[in-house]
């Protein structure tokens, strides 16, 4: 089985592993924020474009990966109160990244399966879901008025969570309850629906909180209420971690990235919830053409001598043609019968 839960900080990378497909080795090793995504990718058993010289990652079987990889990216905090059996790496360089590219790859190879394929801001009221299982995921609620309605129904997260200082009226706090909320409704979808964890096609989960950074921004890193919040939270989440590594069979692979501010603000195209057409650059926000192909030297040089060879054989098929002499050299002309024959 498999099990990560990774704590990525401005200052620290915290990893939780308990694993047999990948492990991570405790050591000093920084990680850059831009590489993010190529671990993912490498962790779920796909290739990248550049090696990821990285000490940390250690693979296990070629044809044995996790079935599942959750990246959860939580704005507005160093560190939660995970357990602290963790491997900590340095962060360097905490940009913005995005899992599009890994998800087109598991869509791209796995398009006649069903993965799950799910990108998820709630704050931004983003949803970007690909592949066959859209049916299952396309009643979950993404718009704040969505969520509240959830809120407000049986069996939501309200009933079960210590609010303490949290207020259900204050905007900053009913965003921050929303989030939760949606990580206990994908699991809960995940349980109505276990043939999704039982095929043969990986799933990627993309999930972007920004609760905690409204309630710091709102009240203070030194409020109750952001207090209470960080408690919940980190709660939450290892509860949500342990429910995804059960459903899928103790083989998925849950990573928490926590980032207190970001260097460049964090910008995405919106794209429709149903949407399946692929992209010309999937890590491209204006659908711009790769820079480079490793393939194009190859095909360069297939068309390129094709088409000189092609323009050799037309040219010398052309001079032969024009400079026969029909009376010498064709065949038809030299088996004509040069009298009529009259019946």
């Amino acid at each position: 089985g498999s099990l990560l839960i990774c704590l990525l900080a401005v200052e620290l990378l915290y990893l939780f592993t308990f694993t047999q497909f990948v492990s991570f080795q405790k050591g000093d090793w920084p990680v850059s924020g831009e590489k993010i995504p190529d671990l993912v990718a490498l962790t779920m058993g796909f290739s990248v474009q550049e090696d990821l010289s990285w000490p940390g990652l250690q693979v296990g079987p070629l044809f044995q990966r996790p079935r599942a990889n959750v990246l959860v990216v939580v704005r507005g905090v160093d560190s939660l109160a995970l357990p602290q059996s963790v491997a900590s790496y340095p962060l360097e360089n905490p940009v913005p990244f995005t899992l599009d590219s890994v998800a087109e790859t598991v869509h791209s190879l796995f398009a006649e399966d069903t993965p799950v394929v799910l990108q998820l801001a709630p704050s931004e009221e983003r949803l970007y879901m690909l592949g066959k299982a859209n049916a299952v995921f396309e009643d979950l609620p993404v718009t704040l008025q969505q969520i509240r309605a959830r809120l407000s129904q049986d069996g939501s997260v309200l009933a079960s969570l210590p609010l303490n200082s949290l207020s259900r009226n204050a905007e900053a706090d009913l965003l921050f309850l929303s989030e939760v909320q949606v990580l206990h409704d994908i699991t809960a979808l995940l349980q109505r629906h276990r043939h999704l964890a039982k095929d043969h096609s990986p799933d990627l989960y993309s999930l972007e909180l920004s609760g905690l950074e409204e309630l710091s921004r709102l009240y203070g890193q030194d409020s109750a209420q952001y207090r209470d919040a960080t408690a919940i939270l980190a709660s939450v989440l290892q509860k949500f971690g342990e429910d995804v590594y059960g459903l899928y069979g103790n083989s998925a692979v849950v990573e928490v990235v926590t980032v207190k501010t970001f260097e460049a603000p964090l910008t995405r195209k919106s794209r429709s919830i149903l949407q399946s057409q692929q992209t010309s650059n999937p890590g491209s926000p204006y659908n711009l053409a790769y820079k480079y192909n490793f393939n194009y030297a190859v095909i360069f040089n297939i068309v390129l001598w094709l088409m000189i060879a092609l323009a050799l054989a037309v040219i010398a098929v052309a001079y032969n043609l024009w400079n026969m002499d029909p009376g010498y050299d064709s065949i038809i002309y030299r088996m004509t019968n040069q009298k009529i024959r009259m019946d």
